[in-house]
C-alpha cells in the first residue's frame, strides 16, 4: 500500500505501458512483419555499408568516413527501439521497465543529435568538394573529418545527458501508459503531471541549437554548391555534380522532416497519436532506406559491393 501511495504521489513507476498499436489489434500482424523486414534490411544494408567504406581502399575518402558513422548511427537507431516493439508486439504485456525506458530515449537522442551534426559535416564535404575542388585535399584532411565526427559524438551525448537529468526527475502520479512505440522525451513530457515548463523550455533550446543549426549550415552549403554547378556550362558537368550531394539531400529530407514536425512544438501541444507513427518513421523507415539511397546512386559504392560480394564468394568456394 505504502510503494502504491508513493507511486501516486510522483515516485517512478516500475514500467510503462506502450500502447503502440493495441488499441488497433487488427494492425499488429502487418505493422510486425513491416518491422522485422525493415530492421533485418536496415541490418544488412547498414552493415554492408560500414564493411565496404572500412574494408575497400578506394572509399577511405572524407566522404565514406561521414557515410560509415552515419550507418552505424541508423543500424544503432534501429536497435535501440525495434526489438523491444517486436517483443511488445508478440506478446499480451506491452511494458518496458523504468530503466529500460530511460536508456532508450537517452541513447535515442544521443544518436539523433550525433546524426543532425553528421550530416551538416557531409554538407560541408560536398560543397568543398564542388566549390573548391583543388583546396579539397589540404581542407577535408583526414585529422579534421575525425575531429567533425568526436564533435557530433559528444556533443549528441552532452544534449542526451542534459534530457535524462531533467526528465528522469518527473513525477507521473501513477501515469503508465505512453501512446507510443517506444520511450522519447517528448513523450515523457506529456505523460507527467508536474508542470514541464522547464523542460519545455530546455527541449525548444537544445533543439533549436541541434536541428536548426546544422539544417541552416546545409542549407547555406547547397546554397553555395547550387550557385557553383549553375555556372558549369557542361549539360554532363551540371548532372555529375548535382549527382554528387542528391543522396545526401534524400537523407538530409528524410531525416529532417520528421524531426522538424516532432521537435519545433511545445510538448504540451505534443499529439501523441500522430508523433508515435512520425516517430516510427524516422525510427526505422529513415535508417532502412539510407544505404539503398547511397548505394543506388553511387557508382563507387556499388562498384565496391560488388568486389566485397566476389571476395566473400571466393572465400566461401575454398571452403
Amino acid at each position: 500500500m505504502r510503494g502504491e501511495n508513493q507511486s501516486f504521489l510522483g515516485g517512478p513507476p516500475k514500467d510503462f505501458i506502450l500502447l503502440g498499436v493495441s488499441d488497433r489489434p487488427w494492425l499488429e500482424l502487418s505493422l510486425y512483419v513491416v518491422l522485422l523486414v525493415s530492421y533485418l534490411l536496415a541490418m544488412l544494408g547498414n552493415i554492408a555499408i560500414i564493411l565496404v567504406s572500412r574494408l575497400d581502399p578506394q572509399l577511405h575518402s572524407p566522404m565514406y568516413i561521414f557515410l560509415s558513422h552515419l550507418s552505424f548511427l541508423d543500424l544503432c537507431y534501429t536497435t535501440t527501439t525495434v526489438p523491444q516493439m517486436l517483443v511488445n508486439m508478440g506478446s499480451t504485456r506491452k511494458t518496458i521497465s523504468f530503466g529500460g525506458c530511460t536508456v532508450q530515449y537517452a541513447i535515442f537522442h544521443w544518436l539523433g543529435c550525433t546524426e543532425c551534426i553528421i550530416l551538416a559535416a557531409m554538407a560541408l564535404d560536398c560543397y568543398v568538394a564542388i566549390c573548391e575542388p583543388l583546396q579539397y585535399a589540404i581542407i577535408m584532411y583526414h585529422p579534421l573529418c575525425q575531429k567533425l565526427v568526436a564533435v557530433a559524438w559528444l556533443s549528441g551525448f552532452g544534449n542526451s545527458l542534459v534530457q535524462v537529468v531533467l526528465t528522469v526527475q518527473l513525477p507521473f502520479c501513477g501515469r503508465q501508459v505512453l501512446n507510443n512505440f517506444f520511450c522519447e522525451v517528448p513523450a515523457m513530457i506529456k505523460l507527467s503531471c508536474a508542470d514541464t515548463t522547464m523542460n519545455d523550455a530546455m527541449l525548444a533550446v537544445l533543439v533549436a541549437f541541434f536541428v536548426l543549426v546544422p539544417l541552416a549550415l546545409i542549407l547555406l552549403s547547397y546554397g553555395f554548391i547550387a550557385r557553383a554547378v549553375l555556372r558549369i556550362q557542361s549539360s554532363r558537368g551540371r548532372r555529375k555534380s548535382f549527382g554528387t550531394c542528391s543522396s545526401h539531400l534524400v537523407v538530409v529530407s528524410l531525416f529532417y522532416l520528421p524531426a522538424i514536425y516532432m521537435y519545433l512544438q511545445s510538448p504540451s501541444s505534443y499529439s501523441q497519436e500522430q508523433g508515435k507513427f512520425i516517430s516510427l518513421f524516422y525510427s526505422i523507415i529513415t535508417p532502412t532506406l539510407n544505404p539503398f539511397i547511397y548505394t543506388l546512386r553511387n557508382k563507387d559504392v556499388k562498384r565496391a559491393l560488388r568486389r566485397l560480394l566476389s571476395r566473400t564468394w571466393r572465400f566461401c568456394r575454398r571452403l
